[in-house]
């Protein structure tokens, strides 16, 4: 993705990034990134990315790793033409959040497609993005972003990779 001067920038979440005046509204995501993104990343369970706005605050963040979807979890038209393997490989976007402060201007949908654009980089087997959303609002906005619900299980979504790729050709 191309960057501007006025444009944030996304990279990886490091130690020199200052967390605790991040707020989205979310306790849930709040806690986590003030207290425990650093050792989840550090035991190597995810790779979280940080959105830098100009003037140096953290604006929101995302965290990718490495998941599993049984293949009885997915749709029949879609399962029907996988291979019966009990486990499909996944990529899982375990948390996104906008700081308050930046709520309600795109940087949503911005840092779920650079999200999406690393998964498709990715050389490791995938066959879906995977989301566990929040609430029904989240739920909400990963419809919106062309994300289908798995049957039988609440706010968990998917969008293929083949569905994906395209976005970025």
């Amino acid at each position: 993705m191309a960057a501007s001067a006025h444009a944030p920038r996304i990279e990886p979440l490091g130690n020199h990034h200052q967390r605790t005046d991040f707020l989205c509204g979310k306790e849930v995501l709040d806690q986590y990134f003030q207290r425990q993104i650093s050792q989840d990343a550090r035991r190597r369970l995810t790779s979280p990315f940080v959105m830098v706005m100009p003037n140096g605050a953290l604006g929101g963040y995302y965290t990718l790793s490495s998941t599993a979807i049984r293949l009885r979890d997915l749709p029949e038209e879609i399962a029907r033409r996988l291979p019966r393997y009990p486990l499909v490989p996944a990529t899982l976007i375990g948390r996104l959040a906008i700081d308050r402060r930046n709520q309600g201007q795109g940087w949503g949908s911005f840092l779920l497609l650079d999200a999406l654009h690393r998964c498709t980089m990715s050389k490791i087997a995938s066959f879906a993005v995977i989301v566990d959303a929040l609430d029904d609002e989240a739920t909400a906005f990963y419809r919106h972003e062309s994300f289908l619900p798995l049957p039988d299980s609440g706010h968990r979504l998917f969008r293929r990779m083949r569905d994906i790729e395209p976005l970025f050709r």
